[in-house]
């Protein structure tokens, strides 16, 4: 099996598991560690989409300091936010799930940091620093999937 495979796996795994655990353990009806997960996480064609402005692709965002101008529930998609945010150049949208928005703290009018790393976008509260949610890349998200185990 292909080390760097491998390796980029466990390294996903392992950003997804630190952003989900205190949400896990504060929560008594989490089923599953993937359940937990995907509010702190999704592909990059699930949750960023090109604003009516924008000359970027919804899917192509670049790593730096965004102001968030208007955050609404997502109507076409119950139980998610649709965050507007905007930088000098360019403005996107970025599609969340509530409780991750929510642990947050944010409102209109501060700024998201957006940083690029191997395996996707990292959105933190500027402020703090503070993670608050992963876009993978949809190659690493497919690797991601749930998969049954046979024993």
């Amino acid at each position: 099996m292909n080390t760097s495979f491998v390796l980029k796996q466990s390294l996903a795994a392992a950003l997804l598991l630190s952003l989900s655990l205190s949400a896990l353990a504060a929560s008594s009806t989490a089923s599953s560690a993937s359940e937990g997960a995907s509010s702190a996480a999704s592909s990059g064609s699930k949750s960023l989409e090109a604003s009516s402005g924008s000359s970027t692709k919804g899917d192509k965002v670049a790593a730096g300091n965004y102001k968030i101008i208007d955050v609404a529930a997502a109507a076409d998609r119950p139980g998610m936010v649709r965050v507007h945010l905007q930088a000098a150049a360019d403005d996107f949208y970025l599609v969340l799930p509530e409780p991750a928005f929510e642990k947050s703290q944010l409102v209109a009018g501060q700024l998201v940091t957006a940083r690029q790393h191997a395996y996707g976008l990292e959105f933190a509260n500027h402020q703090t620093q503070q993670a608050f949610f992963l876009v993978l890349s949809d190659e690493w998200y497919r690797e991601l999937d749930s998969r049954a185990v046979v024993l």
